[in-house]
């Protein structure tokens, strides 16, 4: 049993919790709670670490089974926890690594300036599974989705969403409408509602920042502005809810042609 937060393994994990450049150069993180950790693929999955007082059920003892689990005092776990409520398992797990190549190869996709809120990008990544999306891309100014509170409000989706971190976003918005992909911006300068818009080809949806939406440069770059309408005051909405509502109307265009 680790009884300390000097031991080595545990000021590991403590740093993969803590430190995104440390997960970057590691190439970890922290998958936290039963779900989390049951749903990591095994090529994946590096250690399991248990609380001293966890109590797996019969399912999860015969998923235990073979793995490289280690025991850890109650104090100690804790320690390590960034929840309020530790369920009493954490697991480090292996980054997975995707192209912009591969990403291409699909027709819905979504792209991402500098979103920063943990919670917003969580949720933005479990609605893209939702809503069937092909890939994300993201700006380096994006929070970082392997964030301990990223990794937790996607509940799994992280593990089956394919998403890049791109230097270079400007050309790669570029390059995707060179290769004949629409890039609707949702934007308060839009004319036409976001229903009307032709999503049902190769497209993909620009969300902006919380605070100050898309850049100049960025949505300049833009095939077509759209806007959701609003009723009352409310200009905008949250940025989550903005996109969840643009990738199921995308997925519902797509759909009807697919009946056709």
């Amino acid at each position: 049993m680790i009884t300390s937060l000097t031991n080595p393994q545990m000021r590991h994990v403590s740093m993969l919790q803590k430190k995104a450049k440390y997960r970057s150069e590691h190439q970890q993180f922290i998958a936290e709670g039963v779900r989390m950790v049951m749903e990591t693929p095994k090529e994946l999955l590096i250690r399991i670490y248990l609380c001293e007082s966890f109590v797996p059920d019969r399912e999860m003892k015969a998923w235990l089974e073979g793995k490289d689990v280690q025991i850890v005092a109650e104090k100690v776990f804790r320690g390590l926890s960034q929840t309020q409520t530790p369920q009493g398992i954490l697991a480090v797990v292996r980054m997975r690594t995707r192209s912009v190549d591969r990403l291409l190869s699909g027709s819905s996709f979504l792209l991402l300036e500098t979103i920063q809120d943990p919670g917003n990008l969580g949720t933005i990544l479990r609605t893209a599974e939702g809503a069937g999306m092909d890939g994300i891309f993201m700006n380096r100014t994006c929070v970082d989705i392997y964030n301990p509170k990223v990794v937790r409000s996607t509940m799994g989706s992280i593990y089956r969403v394919p998403f890049v971190y791109v230097d270079d976003f400007c050309g790669l918005l570029k390059r995707m409408k060179d290769e004949g992909i629409r890039l609707y911006a949702a934007h308060l300068k839009g004319l036409d509602n976001y229903y009307d818009a032709d999503l049902s080809g190769r497209c993909a949806f620009m969300i902006g920042n919380e605070a100050n939406g898309l850049s100049y440069e960025v949505s300049a770059l833009a095939s077509e502005y759209v806007k959701i309408p609003m009723a009352g005051r409310v200009e905008s909405l949250n940025a989550a809810m903005a996109a969840g509502i643009l990738m199921y109307e995308m997925r519902r265009q797509k759909s009807v042609r697919d009946m056709r």
